[in-house]
């Protein structure tokens, strides 16, 4: 039976100060040592809510419904996210692993694990194309100067100087950009909202063509619905499960509440969906600040993501370490291309898409996690000693079929909301096929440490608060 080789702690922040970059424990545990207050990934979270696409997601909304149907949907598709983000994030936390690394025992095995792996990588690219596409867009409408490609290589390039060197750069970048961002959003909204009555705007006709609450929360839960799926990215640098349920209900429901409604508020009041409508309408030049701030926080996460997915599957798929930082390099190029290939065009078409296909990889690691447990017990066995189980399986068919099951009950059944059909049919069939001994493996990869490599110096974050 084909083997690999593992590298003790290889790929650690501190494995060689001469290497480009981080690579933050790509396909490790994060150990305690590295694990940071819950504040600062609440954060980093809510940065990534505290965006312009979840304003344009808002102004989406109250472009085709009433405000009150709008924060329907917004309570809908936020409580959606919520659960999502607490039964993986605890998971995450637990393990110190990756979205990407854990679906290796959560039901998806080490094939399965390199297909998630590249789903999850397609999907942030297209995210990163999105924001890169709005920045270009505003600072082009802004101030002109240089074309448009150019703006988007320029927010390419500072934002993949971030990604390159880690999680302790962007939790910096987060203390800054996340304050500076609601400061001037707020000074800016108010300047707009203030020429106008709340209770007129409150009860104003649908500016635009009529959205159904239904298909609201599909784009509230897809919005953000491969953040909440990824989630153990960012969950595994917490302290305790407390820390998870703290940061998501502190940051989800901030963001989705405060930066949406406000977005439906001015999608009213400006009678447009369009952000950059919205934000020169009332900022000018200072738009431009707000557009450099907000894009910055939610692309270093799409991009981190993106990088620990393709790097798993190298590593399942080739049996090859890929360096996270060149990696890196290389899907923000491919992004920036993305953004100046128009991305942005087919918005809602691509939130539609997320929103439903996205959630069941979320279901079935849920309920493999906590309650088939027909591959997590080594994982949770090994948790003690740091290391990661000496075998994984190599595929779990049944979850590729209940994948794409959930994917067209959520796609072809009218009834309910479409994210939440998808992803309450994948818990649910993940569920009964552990239950009747149908989730076992196709086989097993048995990986053999590697002998004379010594670990890795122990982490020392000065950014890790006490």
């Amino acid at each position: 039976m084909a083997t690999a080789t593992i590298t003790p702690k290889r790929g650690s922040p501190e494995e060689s100060k001469h290497e480009l970059g981080h690579d933050d424990y790509a396909l490790e545990r994060v150990p305690q040592s590295a694990r940071y207050s819950w504040f600062s990934i609440a954060t980093q979270r809510f940065g990534q809510l505290a965006c312009l696409s979840q304003f344009l997601l808002g102004a989406t909304l109250g472009f085709g419904m009433t405000l009150w149907h709008a924060v329907l949907a917004i309570t809908l598709g936020c409580v959606i996210l919520e659960i999502v983000a607490v039964a993986i994030g605890i998971a995450g936390q637990r393990e110190g692993l990756s979205t990407s690394v854990l679906s290796r025992w959560l039901g998806f095995g080490r094939s399965g694990s390199a297909l998630i792996g590249l789903v999850i990588a397609i999907s942030l690219i297209g995210w990163f194309g999105i924001q890169n596409a709005v920045f270009a867009e505003g600072v082009h409408s802004l101030i002109g100067g240089l074309p448009e490609w150019a703006w988007t290589v320029i927010c390419g390039a500072a934002v993949t100087a971030v990604v390159v060197w880690g999680f302790s750069w962007m939790t910096w970048t987060a203390y800054i950009t996340v304050p500076a961002f609601l400061a001037l959003a707020a000074w800016a909204i108010s300047s707009e909202l203030t020429k106008h009555s709340f209770s007129a705007l409150w009860s104003s006709a649908i500016p635009g063509p009529a959205l159904t609450v239904a298909a609201g929360t599909t784009v509230v839960a897809g919005g953000f619905i491969v953040g909440t799926v990824i989630t153990a990215d960012m969950t595994r640098y917490n302290r305790s499960a407390g820390d998870v349920i703290k940061q998501t209900l502190l940051s989800v429901t901030l963001g989705e509440y405060a930066i949406g409604i406000i977005g439906a508020l001015l999608a009213h009041a400006v009678k447009s969906s369009s952000i950059v409508d919205i934000v020169t309408s009332s900022t000018g030049s200072l738009g431009l600040i707000i557009l450099i701030t907000a894009t910055i926080k939610i692309n270093d996460w799409n991009l981190y993501s993106s990088s620990l997915g393709i790097v798993n599957a190298g590593d399942q798929l080739l049996s090859k370490r890929f360096s996270r930082p060149l990696v890196t390099l290389i899907v923000g190029a491919v992004g920036t291309g993305l953004a100046a290939a128009g991305i942005l065009n087919h918005f809602e078409t691509f939130l539609d898409t997320l929103g439903i296909a996205v959630p069941p990889i979320a279901g079935i690691m849920a309920a493999e996690y906590w309650i088939v447990r027909a591959h997590a017990r080594p994982l949770q066995e090994s948790r003690q000693s740091g290391s990661l189980p000496s075998s994984t399986p190599n595929l779990v068919p049944a979850s590729l079929i209940i994948w794409i099951a959930s994917f067209l009950i959520g796609k072809y059944v009218d009834w309910g909301i479409a994210a939440l059909n998808s992803l309450i049919a994948a818990f649910v069939l993940y569920t009964l096929a552990g239950k009747l001994g149908l989730a076992s493996a196709w086989g097993t990869h048995h990986a053999v440490e590697a002998v004379g490599e010594p670990d890795a110096a122990p982490a020392t974050l000065p950014y890790s608060e006490s």
